[in-house]
């Protein structure tokens, strides 16, 4: 059965069944618990949980009630994990469907934090998005992938930089004649070493450590933050397919390789859409490697450049001139589109946890909830 049938199918059971079945048992649904129960059936969280039944020692908490909660965190836009207990010791709709049968039965604070301490130590949310994508996607042509970075604001310290090692001093002047003076070795950009590198060390390459970033916004300004930065790929139909969350010091063109090879994995794309933070060789034969075809706006390198791309678009206006490529790069709002969303709905502005961890998991409980809401959206 094709993808949309199927996922359609999928839809007219949650609309005809489940929702009349769970308002029966619970209670009337809200549009918040509507979606809540959409995710938690496309992802189902606890097939990737293994169970301590018959274990020694304190039975330890249901790790099934607890992932559903912090699912429903991100669905329902909660920032702090003090304000998800609240909310489910008075919501009995949400307490029920995350899998906690009285008001007493909601663990505590602490419970909560070693919980997703867990969860982000074995990468649980990032495995669940692989398989959502995976079994929706993964049999799909899609059109463009747009790729983008994002500021991710986190609350703490940036470590201490390591003092970088005195260089050897040398003799001042010029050399004498015939006297050969060794040159100072110079590493190799990072995009050269990518080439000839596996996913595994590209991503372990990257550094991942809280630190300052800039970036230029649309608007032509720069911005200034601590914390991290979040890379996405993100198809047609505003879906993020795979995402990356690196130090905010790193450029966004050092996680294009890595970006492009995981999304590669896990669909089949025509087009790759990225801004001139990504104009560089080593990018496009990338990309082309893959069998994509990159659109990547031109980056000025200069003042002359900069002139010159804008003449050029004058003239192109002036003639009424729109090339097919132009109208592709058009697409590519769709990551700037899925960024906004994930920052105002998905309690994407507000990390209220340390570490590159648990920033990376809960960014990626959000994107768990918002790739399944835009899915089912698309079949509506």
């Amino acid at each position: 059965m094709p993808l949309g049938a199927s996922l359609s199918a999928y839809w007219q059971r949650l609309q005809g069944e489940l929702f009349p079945a769970l308002g029966e048992a619970l209670g009337p649904l809200g549009e918040r618990h509507r979606q809540l129960v959409t995710v938690l059936e496309l992802a189902r969280p606890e097939r990737f949980l293994a169970h301590a039944h018959g274990a020694r020692g304190r039975p330890a908490e249901d790790r099934s009630a607890l992932a559903r909660s912090f699912v429903a965190k991100a669905v329902f836009n909660i920032s702090q994990t003090q304000a998800l207990i609240e909310r489910l010791v008075l919501d009995k709709t949400l307490r029920r469907l995350c899998g906690w049968p009285s008001a007493g039965s909601v663990p505590s604070a602490s419970t909560f934090s070693r919980a997703f301490g867990e969860f982000a130590a074995h990468g649980l949310a990032q495995r669940l998005h692989e398989a959502l994508i995976q079994e929706t996607q993964g049999a799909r042509l899609v059109g463009h992938i747009s790729r983008d970075a994002t500021a991710i604001e986190a609350r703490e310290h940036t470590p201490r930089k390591k003092k970088p090692e005195p260089r050897p001093k040398r003799k001042r002047g010029r050399p004498k004649t015939g006297e050969e003076r060794p040159k100072a070795a110079q590493e190799r950009r990072r995009l050269e070493r990518q080439g000839e590198m596996s996913l595994t060390e590209m991503l372990a390459d990257l550094p991942r450590a809280c630190s300052p970033g800039v970036k230029q916004n649309a608007k032509g300004y720069r911005t200034h933050w601590i914390g991290y930065k979040l890379h996405l790929d993100v198809a047609d139909g505003d879906i993020p397919i795979s995402a990356l969350v690196t130090s905010a010091s790193l450029h966004d063109s050092q996680a294009a390789i890595p970006l492009a090879t995981l999304t590669a994995s896990r669909v089949t794309n025509l087009y790759d859409l990225m801004d001139s933070a990504y104009d560089a060789p080593e990018i496009k034969a990338h990309s082309r490697a893959l069998g994509h075809v990159p659109l990547i706006e031109p980056h000025p390198r200069t003042a002359a450049g900069k002139e010159t791309i804008r003449a050029e678009a004058r003239r192109q206006k002036r003639i009424g001139l729109r090339s097919a490529e132009h109208a592709r790069y058009q697409e590519r709002s769709a990551a700037e589109r899925v960024i906004a969303n994930f920052k105002d709905n998905f309690a994407g502005r507000m990390i209220r946890v340390r570490g590159p961890d648990k920033v990376a998991c809960h960014v990626m409980f959000a994107l768990v909830a918002l790739s399944a809401i835009q899915i089912m959206r698309l079949v509506q």
